[in-house]
């Protein structure tokens, strides 16, 4: 039976790449146009959504949404959340209405289609290179004189400890948003751990809680202050993953 069971959770995984690889190649000619300039970016983010949620209902996964506070249509945002599973992609994507861009490791350029979009719409960091933090503040500010919002991952990957609730947040987003004196948006993912983990004969399909808490303010914060609201930032995620208050 146990057998049986890692072959079809072996199969159901694979499926996943089958559902992200579809609509890129159905949806080529488009994304091509689409991701040319970056004046067609919120076509782009609609193709992005119905990628997102595609795949999410096809594996099994059901988003579940609650909201102590709405994002404002046209407004800019720093938007965060904890990194635990592939899925947590789509599931921001499927999440929230508002185009926003992701801020991301170079590393998944190299998914074979998915990192050559990948590359063309978000703001990649390249850890090893210090003038890549300069890159990332004006590739940021342009998009947010658009009135685009950013997405940041602030844990900056997936913890090695599978074990571990929540790892350390990295100074980045916080840095950003206080320079841009937009609010932080804490997003938690509850369960894509357990739906889809790193872990390949683990995972299932099922529901995915979200909750958007309420936004941080940094009106008149600066620099100083940025350590301050990544900790704040980071208690809150952390109290509501421990305490699973849904």
């Amino acid at each position: 039976m146990q057998i049986l069971r890692s072959f079809l959770i072996a199969v159901w995984r694979v499926w996943f790449y089958i559902l992200m690889t579809i609509p890129i190649i159905i949806f080529f000619p488009l994304l091509l146009l689409f991701t040319s300039r970056t004046k067609f970016y919120p076509q782009f983010f609609i193709l992005a959504r119905w990628w997102a949620w595609f795949i999410l209902v096809g594996m099994g996964f059901f988003p579940k949404i609650k909201k102590e506070q709405r994002l404002e249509k046209g407004k800019s945002y720093m938007l965060v959340a904890n990194h635990t599973s592939m899925t947590d992609i789509m599931l921001m994507l499927a999440v929230v209405k508002n185009p926003f861009v992701f801020v991301g490791k170079k590393e998944l350029v190299k998914i074979p289609l998915f990192g050559y979009f990948y590359k063309r719409t978000c703001i990649l960091v390249d850890r090893e290179n210090q003038r890549s933090r300069k890159e990332v503040f004006d590739s940021a500010q342009r998009r947010l004189n658009n009135g685009t919002s950013i997405c940041i991952f602030p844990e900056g990957g997936v913890p090695d400890d599978v074990d571990m609730i929540l790892d350390t947040f990295k100074d980045g987003a916080f840095r950003l948003a206080i320079d841009h004196q937009i609010p932080v948006v804490p997003i938690v993912f509850y369960d894509n751990k357990k739906r889809f983990p790193y872990i390949f004969s683990k995972g299932g399909p099922g529901r995915m809680r979200v909750k958007f808490k309420k936004f941080l303010c940094t009106k008149g914060k600066s620099q100083d202050d940025k350590k301050f609201l990544r900790e704040e930032t980071r208690e809150v995620f952390l109290k509501e993953l421990q305490e699973e208050n849904f």
